[in-house]
């Protein structure tokens, strides 16, 4: 019987084994991908979390696992597929939880969702049968395989922004494909963006249909005003039109909103008492990794209180 299973290893579930750790809580830590990290080993370069300007997003990812290894973190991998409530707490007994995976079930007094987001899909035709061979969801992971290249971007926001200006380095031609006439990135980076005399903007319109053969070499454009359709030659599609939380499992473990984030405060406790949740995959504002850091934190404060009868 552990006192807190932690699942996922991102920024939020290994700050949150740091912390559980030094809190000499009996943690394990479940992650279904073979690397810890999440999201930001596809990031090239972070240049807003305090102290490490500039870091690459992988080593960033090394340096938090290296950190909980330190302190003696235990891992498993494994895709959780459910997770039961075997007893309710009440005023003197803590519940009992059995998180049920692909390699093994694990007892615990009390869980930690921290399964992050994955990124949004077009779902345009040529789109899944592209993927690898030139439609890609991360920049920094693939933008090498295509130096003194043409891409595609899609997408208005920060991340897409940034994206364009990360392949604008290393490609021949961008161009960044926007369904309005103006971009919702921050204005540093829109003004960087546009300062780059090898990209270009299509605005006011949408990506319908990627082309190829045994790779991309094209793609179908639609303007949304206009209706009119127009095929732009290029090497790669990068989709940067957002992402959504990871907690289809867990649908009937703990309130969410209509798009599937879990409901919590900063405190990170749930509608269901002995579950907490940290990270990407809660309810909030801001998602950065410096607030996942945060929230991993909070909700194992939270843990311990209600491990001791402080709910």
């Amino acid at each position: 019987m552990r006192d807190l299973v932690i699942i996922g290893s991102g920024p939020a579930g290994l700050s949150a084994a740091v912390y559980a750790k030094r809190a000499g809580l009996d943690t394990l830590v479940v992650e279904k991908d073979p690397v810890s990290g999440g999201q930001i080993l596809i990031t090239y370069e972070v240049d807003n979390y305090l102290g490490l300007p500039g870091i690459n997003g992988f080593d960033m990812g090394m340096k938090f696992r290296e950190h909980a290894d330190k302190l003696g973190a235990e891992f498993a991998e494994g895709c959780v597929s459910s997770i039961l409530i075997e007893k309710k707490g009440n005023e003197k007994e803590t519940p009992v939880f059995k998180v049920v995976t692909d390699q093994g079930e694990y007892k615990t007094k009390t869980v930690l969702l921290a399964t992050g987001a994955s990124h949004n899909k077009l779902g345009i035709k040529g789109e899944e049968e592209f993927t690898g061979r030139g439609v890609s969801y991360c920049a920094t992971c693939d933008g090498a395989f295509f130096k003194d290249k043409v891409a595609v971007v899609n997408g208005g926001g920060d991340v897409a922004v940034e994206d364009a200006i990360f392949l604008a380095r290393g490609c021949k031609k961008v161009y960044l494909v926007h369904r309005r006439n103006e971009l919702r990135a921050a204005k540093i980076l829109q003004e960087e963006l546009l300062s780059l005399p090898n990209v270009e903007v299509i605005w006011d319109s949408v990506v319908e249909e990627v082309k190829g053969d045994s790779k991309v070499n094209a793609i179908t454009v639609k303007n949304v005003k206009s209706g009119e359709t127009k095929d732009v030659e290029t090497d790669a599609l990068f989709v940067a039109i957002g992402i959504h939380p990871l907690t289809e499992s867990f649908t009937d473990l703990a309130e969410m909103d209509e798009t599937g984030y879990i409901i919590a405060d900063e405190s990170g406790k749930t509608s269901t008492p002995g579950v907490f949740v940290a990270g990407d995959s809660r309810k909030k504002r801001l998602r950065q990794i410096v607030t996942a850091v945060a929230d991993g934190a909070n909700a194992v404060t939270s843990v311990q209180d209600f491990l001791v009868g402080k709910n």
